[in-house]
């Protein structure tokens, strides 16, 4: 198919990990962006690529640099590169990438260069040590910003939004932490589906199953060994309880260090570089969207309208449906936001919703999964010309949605970018209240572990009878207890405005 020269393609994906156990020798996350890079150059067949980069674009980690993208840009030979970084958030990849795509096929850039890292696994074992990194803020002096070193140099571009999505009324109960959220996302999905306690855990269990199953044959995935359903959903001394219904691998595995690196060019530059058609991904569309940024607003818990929305957009603007996609890679933080994904995009959970393995077993570079999940697909699209692959990204608390088309053939149309916020905002929003007193019905709930392993409290979201949402706690440890083996929501209780919740 002819195509105009500002067409955007991928040209050359690159993933790298290590993992050296001392924490004073291994490398950090801007080294292994570089190696990253540098590898994406090779896979291309021209590394001179590089020095006609004229934008490096970095996904904001949990590290101090002030602008990596300046260090990639001068060690790769495009010092006079515009430099750029996001936000946080696990969206950031693909939403950077979209704009990337727009900046492409409008001529302001011609080769963009997208890359990012983590070294989870070495900042844990440096903090275990007592070790200070320079890179790392978890063991910096305390009161430094963890995310902004001065380094008398700021990016030139910034994407992304660093809005909060706690509300009052889930931080005055202690509920700000994903492994709180999802749960209570699973939970409510659970009894949405009307499933027993133990049913739904062992459906969950072998969903995971499938993704180890991805992950074994992955070649870049840190987790490679075969685990059983069973295997996943059992608690045990190296799969601890983390917050029930979850384990351990149930979990975003941060605990890794892992690059990767996009390089996006347009037709027309990809010829002048004799690069081979045969490394060309191109992007078919892209869309958007945020959920309502607090959860207590949503209208429930177990469903994503921007999703919805934003994947509904996308296959208008592609002429495709989930049928015609080879291959899709889910956001996969916790079963939880794999799953309502599925649903709302209307993808059946029995075929393979990951080509890494997920963030549990390819690993969880935190903000930068989604590179990984991106040079992935572009791999697998290559071993099978005509193929498409669907992407997903996923930032905060089930909030930040983006998600984009890829194949090997060319588009019928230019690529197309759309944000369905509009649609989203027109949703039902509910009313909070911060504290109540008196009755309440469980909506979900969440069973937070001690330090011990034994469980501590529960976590709960509940509905008034006016249709407002507030929060609440549950201590009396026999109720906690039996919160795991019987369905609770749907239950009423009393709050007292301390945020107690007791139940028969």
């Amino acid at each position: 198919m002819a195509t105009d020269d500002r067409t955007p393609i991928f040209v050359g994906v690159a993933q790298v990990e290590q993992r050296e156990d001392d924490p004073t020798a291994a490398r950090e996350p801007l080294e292994l962006m570089v190696e990253a890079v540098e590898a994406a150059a090779v896979d291309c067949g021209n590394p001179n690529i590089l020095k006609a980069a004229d934008s490096v674009r970095v996904v904001r980690g949990i590290w101090g640099y002030g602008n990596p993208a300046r260090t990639v840009a001068e060690r790769i030979g495009a010092s006079g590169a515009e430099t750029g970084i996001t936000s946080l958030g696990g969206n950031y990849v693909q939403s950077l990438t979209n704009r990337s795509f727009l900046d492409i096929q409008s001529g302001k850039n011609d080769v963009i260069i997208v890359t990012g890292g983590e070294c989870g696994r070495t900042q844990g074992r440096a903090l275990k040590a007592g070790i200070t990194l320079d890179w790392n803020p978890l063991t910096r002096e305390p009161g430094a910003n963890p995310t902004t070193r001065d380094d008398g140099d700021a990016p030139d571009m910034f994407h992304g939004s660093n809005k909060v999505t706690r509300h009052e009324a889930e931080m005055k109960r202690g509920i700000a932490r994903p492994i709180q959220f999802y749960p209570m996302f699973e939970t409510a999905l659970r009894h949405a589906n009307g499933e027993s306690v133990e049913g739904h855990l062992e459906r969950v269990s072998e969903l995971w199953a499938g993704f180890n199953r991805v992950a074994v044959d992955n070649p870049h995935a840190w987790i490679r060994k075969p685990m059983s359903a069973a295997d996943i959903r059992t608690p045990s001394p190296s799969n601890r309880p983390v917050s029930y219904p979850y384990t351990k691998l149930m979990n975003s595995n941060n605990s890794v260090d892992q690059g990767a690196a996009l390089i996006l060019t347009s037709v027309g530059k990809a010829r002048s570089l004799g690069i081979a058609e045969d490394r060309w991904v191109y992007p078919h569309a892209g869309t958007e969207a945020w959920d309502h940024l607090y959860v207590s607003e949503r209208d429930n818990l177990h469903s994503s309208p921007a999703i919805r929305f934003a994947a509904a957009k996308l296959f208008d603007l592609t002429g495709f449906g989930v049928a015609d996609m080879d291959f899709i890679d889910l956001y996969s933080c916790f079963p939880a936001a794999v799953q309502v994904s599925a649903n709302e995009i209307g993808i059946p959970q029995d075929r393979p919703l990951t080509v890494t393995g997920g963030l549990t077993f390819a690993g969880g570079p935190l903000n930068n999964y989604v590179m990984h999940s991106v040079a992935r697909t572009v791999d697998l699209l290559r071993a099978k010309p005509g193929g498409k692959g669907l992407v997903t990204a996923n930032g905060g608390l089930l909030t930040k949605h983006a998600l984009c088309v890829y194949s090997t053939d060319a588009p019928e149309r230019p690529f197309a970018w759309a944000d369905v916020q509009a649609e989203v905002d027109a949703t039902p929003r509910r009313a909070v209240a911060v504290d109540h007193d008196g009755e309440a019905t469980v909506e979900s709930y969440v069973v937070m572990y001690g330090p011990d392993g034994a469980p501590a409290v529960a976590h709960a979201a509940c509905l008034l009878d006016d249709g407002r949402r507030t929060w609440a706690n549950v201590s009396d440890l026999d109720t906690v207890g039996a919160m795991m083996t019987e369905e609770f929501c749907g239950r009423s209780g009393a709050i007292d405005g301390a945020g107690n919740l007791r139940l028969a």
